[in-house]
């Protein structure tokens, strides 16, 4: 037994049904995206994976190119489960994906079987694992046939390699073509990972329909919009956030003054509510039932235990609602 498991782990998590599936997931899932690459801290890292388990978060999102460098996010991933999750993998929803550009070549990006195939034994090698819980394809390919990369996962479920299936970044169209092929091949698509927060919300123009039609879960990504949906840039960039170390995925230019006015008013109406803007942020996307969990990135512990407190006030009045599609227009 491992002492640093807290035996109160499932104590106060909220779980919910994935779509019309056997699974439940926590509301608060864990995204290895940031913060689990050989440039990383390794105590760190670890320490984010044992306080999202031991706060009943039991689903870790990784992708083949996660890191930096790319495969290292699952690399550290596998390490840390085989020396001190040792015998908790049953307990653990653990996925990955393959879609963006991960090797030279031809069959190192998109959608083949060939790549798929591929990039999953070399994710479970570099994991340690015998198989995901899910795998999904992380982004349309306009050039491959959709029966081939839905038959690849498919063909992955029945070697044993994934239990389940799932898309991501998939417009409503396309999302009900593979969902339709998934179901015929007889591997049913368990989820979609689409991107989702207050200021990025074209999920709501069919596709949230689409999954809750099919009775697919839906577990969104970048909530908080890479942070700007948080109190931590309303008076200034700090030195230690995105934006300064990094200014890859949030740049300095997509902090404007109408933004953070925008900003500056949710916070106002989050404060007015009792809870802090991330928290309103993450509360928002889950106050629809067709949302499975919502998809956290932390760099520290203490990012994760607050990102919970979201999970107590998800419900908003009519004039609430209101007031925030108002602001955002």
């Amino acid at each position: 037994m491992n002492n640093n498991i807290s035996a109160s782990r499932y104590a106060t998590m909220e779980y919910r049904r994935c779509g019309r599936s056997g699974v439940k997931l926590p509301a608060i899932s864990l995204g290895l995206w940031h913060n689990f690459g050989h440039v990383n801290d390794f105590e760190n890292s670890k320490n984010l994976i044992y306080t999202a388990f031991n706060n009943g978060i039991t689903h870790f999102d990784l992708a083949n190119n996660y890191g930096p460098p790319p495969g290292s996010a699952e690399e550290v991933f596998g390490k840390i489960l085989s020396t001190d999750f040792n015998g908790y993998r049953d307990e653990m929803i653990i996925s990955s994906k393959a879609g963006y550009t991960m090797w030279d070549g031809p069959y190192g990006d998109w959608g083949s079987k060939k790549y798929l195939v591929s990039s999953l034994d070399q994710s479970l090698k570099r994991m340690k694992l015998d198989y995901v819980d899910i795998f999904y394809h992380h982004r349309p390919d306009p050039e491959t046939p959709l029966e081939e990369t839905m038959g690849a996962l498919s063909l992955l479920v029945k070697q044993g390699k994934a239990l389940y299936v799932g898309i991501s970044n998939y417009g409503a169209e396309e999302a009900e073509k593979a969902i339709q092929i998934l179901k015929q091949n007889g591997t049913p698509c368990l989820i979609h990972q689409p991107k989702y927060s207050m200021f990025e919300r074209w999920v709501e123009d069919g596709l949230l329909d689409v999954l809750d039609n099919h009775g697919v879960g839906c577990i969104p990504f970048s909530p908080l919009a890479q942070g700007l949906l948080t109190d931590k840039y309303l008076h200034g960039i700090p030195a230690d956030s995105r934006v300064a170390t990094s200014g890859v995925f949030l740049k300095e230019s997509n902090i404007t003054p109408e933004k953070i006015e925008v900003v500056s008013k949710l916070n106002e109406v989050a404060k007015s509510r009792g809870q802090k803007l991330a928290h309103m942020a993450l509360s928002w996307i889950l106050k629809d039932e067709r949302i499975t969990t919502v998809l956290i990135g932390a760099s520290k512990p203490e990012q994760i235990t607050d990102s919970i407190k979201a999970l107590g006030n998800t419900s908003f009045t009519t004039e609430e609602i209101q007031l925030i599609d108002q602001i955002l227009k």
